[in-house]
């Protein structure tokens, strides 16, 4: 562990320091929890990036976890400040080991074994990299603009597809009722995932030349629905909507049954509302009525709403599930930005705050995770926070 060479810093030229990196830290904490939450990171902590964007991911995430390793390296070194000056009056020693933590490198960052060949016969058997303050702020301040570069190229190149894909998407959602679109819809969502796997390798050509593809067949299928309107106005073209209708009911169950068993993996929840799937049922009814021409309206009417509310009550199940599965990283979130504003109000190292922090951690790392338990203890953190500090909640 490496000290410092010159002169013991005075009493009020320690305190100095020690303002100046509190606030050091704090700026970077703020900016820490902004980066947690750029669009590009949630994209790939979404969907994890594959080609050309792992590629250009990979060395920005080790920088990124890099830079948050520093971070908490710059926050024990701090914590082992505020340690040494809790005495209101310094001896010269105190002076001297204050002087050290501030101005030296007492922090290890790393042991290298030296190949026997490499060394001298009574030299070090491991070569041990040390850092302080400064040289922390110095890698974290020249790895930060790297992984904010990739991170905004990914949600520029994602944006451009995205809003490209969109139109398209919406248009062949106008078409569900034509068996034939389909394919179309299955094309579009191969790219759709293409565009949030892997946007930096999904060119302005390729993007171009397979939406124009996939827009020709559109056009194809507008051009026949349109004839198919002509022939059959009224009856024949509800009846063919509905029967669209039943299979996207049928879809969204699907999904819906996928995203609740991927929370029985990874979350201790209540249960999630289980719609009973009718479309069978549904699709025979579409078939008897479409057999009777004499059958009346009102019942094509009343069929169309009720599939419509089976619709939405699958969709309500899915949606559900995905946001349970959204809520764990939220609250991770939240944690690390409460620990943030604790240490900024000087009540981090409080003995209650550390113990009520270890336990939302611990909470937050099982699998399954009870998020109930969690948010509460994320809240209680939180409360706890304020009551230490005396601010509110």
């Amino acid at each position: 562990m490496t000290g410092t060479s010159g002169r013991t810093l005075t009493t009020a030229e320690i305190d100095h320091d020690i303002g100046a990196r509190e606030r050091e830290i704090d700026a970077i904490a703020t900016t820490l929890v902004e980066l947690d939450r750029h669009t590009g990171l949630q994209l790939v902590r979404r969907c994890p990036p594959t080609g050309r964007t792992a590629e250009r991911w990979a060395p920005a995430h080790t920088a990124l976890d890099g830079l948050w390793a520093d971070f908490g390296r710059l926050r024990d070194l701090l914590d082992r400040v505020h340690a040494a000056r809790a005495r209101r009056r310094l001896e010269s020693r105190d002076r001297a080991e204050l002087t050290r933590l501030l101005r030296g490198q007492p922090v290890e960052l790393v042991r290298v074994p030296i190949p026997l060949a490499q060394r001298a016969l009574d030299g070090p058997a491991e070569l041990v990299e040390f850092a302080g303050f400064g040289d922390l702020l110095a890698r974290m301040r020249a790895g930060f603009p790297g992984i904010v570069e990739v991170l905004d190229a990914i949600e520029g190149a994602h944006l451009r597809a995205v809003s490209r894909i969109a139109p398209v998407r919406a248009e062949i959602a106008t078409l569900t009722e034509l068996p034939e679109s389909h394919s179309c819809a299955t094309d579009i969502a191969v790219l759709a995932a293409r565009a949030d796997t892997d946007p930096l390798a999904l060119t302005k050509t390729e993007l171009d030349d397979r939406l124009g593809e996939i827009a020709s067949r559109i056009n194809d299928l507008t051009a026949r629905r349109a004839e198919i309107e002509a022939i059959t106005r009224d009856r024949g073209d509800t009846i063919a909507r509905l029967r669209a209708r039943v299979d996207t009911l049928r879809a969204t169950h699907e999904r819906a049954g996928l995203a609740r068993l991927a929370v029985e993996r990874t979350i201790l929840a209540g249960p999630i509302p289980r719609p009973a799937d009718h479309s069978v049922a549904l699709a025979a009814e579409i078939t008897a009525l479409a057999a009777d021409s004499a059958a009346p309206a009102e019942l094509l009417l009343d069929l169309r709403r009720r599939l419509t509310a089976a619709i939405a009550a699958a969709t309500e199940s899915e949606e559900l599930a995905l946001n349970l599965l959204d809520r764990r990283s939220e609250l991770r979130g939240r944690l690390s930005a409460y620990r943030a504003k604790a240490a900024r109000l000087g009540v981090g190292e409080d003995r209650d705050v550390l113990a009520t922090d270890r336990i939302a951690a611990g909470l937050l790392t099982r699998r399954p995770c009870d998020l109930a338990a969690c948010t509460r203890a994320v809240a209680d953190y939180r409360q706890l926070i304020a009551q230490k500090s005396g601010r509110r909640p």
